[in-house]
């Protein structure tokens, strides 16, 4: 069995986003996942501020772990190499989806360098790609925070009207929003994940490092 972690970052991917890679993840993989973690805090949180998300991890030791990006953890190094090193101390398997990798306390430490290298490329190179609106903005809804429990009502096959009577919010928008965003696909897994061949290779192939210059 294992849990999910997500964290809306306006420079990357929704929530939405995530889950949807999560759910086609573990069904593709036969995994369980008993617990969905939305985390809407800032993404400029440094960790030692993140007490929720601390507690949450310390509470799951021992679990698989399913992200969809290492950004998820953090977008900031110093705090994703504590973050890597406290949740493989406390034997966690963290599946990251995208990279299609599994990271363990017996991977190779050159898996856990090329992740955070790439992450490093991206962040470095953020303000010349991101030109104009960020990617996770065009994606914002006021329904986002309430993504968990809308999957929830999806899974146990409430009525969009009856969702929103609960939720006390329009009907006809509640409905864009789940269709929009595919969540009752999402939800019952039907979405399909690209997972890479060879990731673990091409992972450790994009580490980047510094040319002499020519003199």
């Amino acid at each position: 069995m294992a849990i999910s972690y997500i964290r809306p970052d306006k420079y990357f991917d929704g929530a939405f986003e995530q889950l949807k890679s999560i759910n086609a993840y573990a069904q593709a993989s036969n995994i369980v996942v008993t617990d969905e973690y939305v985390d809407h805090t800032s993404q400029n949180n440094a960790l030692e501020s993140r007490d929720e998300v601390v507690a949450y991890f310390k509470k799951n030791q021992n679990r698989d772990l399913l992200i969809s990006d290492i950004w998820v953890l953090s977008s900031n190094i110093p705090d994703l190499l504590q973050m890597f090193a406290c949740l493989l101390k406390n034997e966690m398997r963290i599946h990251v989806l995208n990279a299609g990798v599994v990271i363990d306390q017996k991977s190779d430490v050159m898996l856990v360098l090329g992740l955070i290298d790439q992450l490093r490329q991206i962040l470095q190179g953020r303000d010349k790609k991101m030109i104009g609106r960020p990617k996770g903005s065009r994606s914002s809804s006021k329904f986002d925070p309430y993504l968990e429990r809308i999957i929830t009502y999806i899974r146990e096959n409430v009525s969009v009207s009856a969702m929103a009577r609960e939720m006390g919010v329009s009907r006809s928008s509640l409905k864009d929003y789940i269709e929009s965003r595919e969540l009752k696909e999402v939800a019952k897994g039907l979405v399909t994940l690209d997972v890479p061949m060879d990731a673990e290779e091409k992972v450790i192939g994009t580490i980047s490092c510094p040319q002499t210059k020519n003199i």
